[in-house]
């Protein structure tokens, strides 16, 4: 398993070299996500339907602390599919790094980027 740490996800994100996968369950994502990732709950994760590997723009795994994205890249493992890497710390890391993020406001509604 590959671990990157959210800087590097960051950098490699805005580059375009990689496909952010969140793990998350879609309460999770919808209140907060990082702009760009797709969904993919853990729940109803199946390897089979995730973007094709691509040496030059692989798929990167996330989730809120790194434990949903290991088991996703291990279910990967398991079906000889080879997405084998993602961001340590998950979504916690990012922010304890304060990376850009989306957040939604319950009470409004509205999502803003938080920095």
């Amino acid at each position: 398993m590959n671990n990157l740490s959210a800087t590097d996800v960051a950098l490699l994100l805005e580059q375009g070299k990689i496909v952010l996968i969140d793990v998350r369950e879609p309460h999770e994502y919808l209140a907060e996500r990082i702009e760009g990732a797709l969904l993919f709950p853990l729940s109803t994760f199946s390897p089979a339907k995730l973007p094709p590997v691509s040496a030059d723009k692989p798929v990167v795994f996330h989730c809120g602390a790194g434990v949903r994205s290991a088991k996703a890249v291990a279910a990967c493992e398991d079906l000889g599919i080879a997405h084998s890497s993602h961001m340590a710390g998950g979504m916690g890391a990012w922010k304890q790094t304060q990376l850009p993020y989306l957040k939604l406001d319950p009470q409004t509604g509205q999502t803003s980027r938080i920095k």
